[in-house]
């Protein structure tokens, strides 16, 4: 293929990348500036990780959505039949798997 169109430049096969040849993705500040922050931000290490971690929780939980009386009324509902549903087909197909394998053992 490539012997075909001797002016093209670059390889025959796909990258996977859709870019023109020669032109970057990563422009420079944004690939300086990442460099810069991860070396900026030393992981905290012992007792002030641990006593840091109980505020962010509690800060985390305040964002949280938590669901209406009616709302978790109904998903408690929900659960309930389907766990009464797969119950049902698993005793079901454990009764003739039973009746399967004792009509075979007492032919």
């Amino acid at each position: 293929m490539s012997e075909e169109k001797p002016n093209q430049v670059g390889s025959v096969r796909p990258t996977g990348k859709r870019q023109l040849s020669g032109a970057s993705t990563t422009s420079t500040a944004s690939y300086e500036a990442k460099q810069a922050k991860a070396t900026i931000e030393p992981e905290e290490k012992g007792p002030n990780k641990v006593v840091a971690f109980v505020p962010e929780v509690v800060s985390e939980m305040k964002k949280v959505i938590w669901p209406t009386a009616k709302q978790m009324v109904n998903y408690t509902i929900i659960v309930f039949a389907f766990l009464i549903l797969l119950t049902a087909l698993v005793a079901g197909v454990d009764f003739l798997a039973g009746l399967g394998v004792e009509k075979v053992l007492t032919r």
